[in-house]
């Protein structure tokens, strides 16, 4: 198996973050706020207050499956791609759990502020979403050994997040935003599901019973294309439909470019260090999509503000 880089310096400390997943914190955020637009006007102190927390969320439960992954024994100097940065980078167990628990105390701070500029329910809203964070990795049933996590993942940092982000705009809960959530919460799970993917194979060697090992590559294949393919149609659809009557709304349909390589990737790879690329790429379709969505949703809400 090829080695996976070893880093040092700062960017050891960065691979922690593992920034090609924080498209699954971003996206959301400015989803939301897009969509908030056609109810009012963008409150700028809480766009950035919710962004950094968000961000500092999903960092900290990579840190988080770092930690847990390598106290389990999952890692090792062979792990591909950004895990097993304790194992390969010499980094103390210890550090990178403290360095998880500054950023949940962080964003929990910066999370008292949101509540109270909007409402106080937002601490309770946060509170779950921060102990699901924790819970994918942690404690002694955690999501990501289940079937669940790619359904988690795309609930919590799609649709949850774009909807707390509709309401510190607004001050009120709209099915707009809801289902404006469905692709977005579809494509942050399948980033769930590429990584699972890739690592079939050491989590079944670990007793791990993801969605990916109970079905197969061949079969998860097949769905990825299927679940992408149905946001396509859903952007189609919706687009001619009274709730949103854009043609704006089939920006997103511009990334369909990177599905295809995407997919391509994803059939041809197979080994761990194979299926980094089609990870990649689907980071970078997910960014794509959700921009492009984004800048619909805004062109729209500045139509009908």
């Amino acid at each position: 198996m090829q080695h996976a880089e070893v880093l040092t310096g700062y960017k050891k400390y960065i691979s922690l973050t593992r920034p090609h997943t924080l498209t699954a914190s971003f996206i959301p955020i400015f989803v939301g706020t897009a969509t908030a637009l056609p109810y009012g006007d963008i409150r700028w102190a809480m766009f950035i207050s919710m962004l950094i927390a968000t961000l500092l969320i999903q960092s900290a439960t990579n840190m988080f499956n770092e930690y847990y992954d390598f106290k389990r024994g999952l890692d090792s100097e062979d792990s591909v791609g950004i895990a097993g940065a304790i194992v390969r980078n010499g980094m103390k167990p210890k550090i990178v759990l403290t360095y998880a628990v500054v950023f949940y105390v962080i964003a929990a701070i910066i999370g008292l502020y949101i509540a109270y500029s909007s409402s106080w329910w937002i601490i309770v809203v946060g509170a779950i979403s921060m102990a699901v964070g924790y819970f994918y990795t942690g404690g002694p049933f955690p999501i990501s050994w289940t079937p669940f996590g790619e359904v988690f993942a795309g609930l919590f940092m799609g649709t949850v997040i774009i909807m707390i982000t509709f309401f510190i705009h607004t001050g009120t809960l709209n099915i707009f935003p809801l289902i404006i959530s469905l692709p977005v919460a579809i494509t942050i799970g399948l980033l769930n599901m590429f990584n699972n993917i890739r690592d079939r194979v050491k989590d079944a060697a670990s007793g791990r019973k993801t969605f990916v090992i109970i079905v197969g590559k061949q079969r998860a294949t097949q769905i990825v294309s299927f679940l992408l393919l149905l946001c396509y149609l859903f952007i189609i659809v919706m687009s001619f439909t009274d709730l949103f009557a854009s043609l704006f709304m089939l920006l997103p349909l511009l990334s369909i470019k990177q599905y295809r390589k995407t997919m391509k990737l994803l059939k041809e790879g197979d080994l761990p260090i194979e299926l980094i690329p089609a990870m990649a790429s689907m980071g970078k379709l997910n960014t794509m999509f959700g921009v492009l969505l984004s800048i619909g949703l805004l062109i729209y809400g500045l139509i009908v503000h």
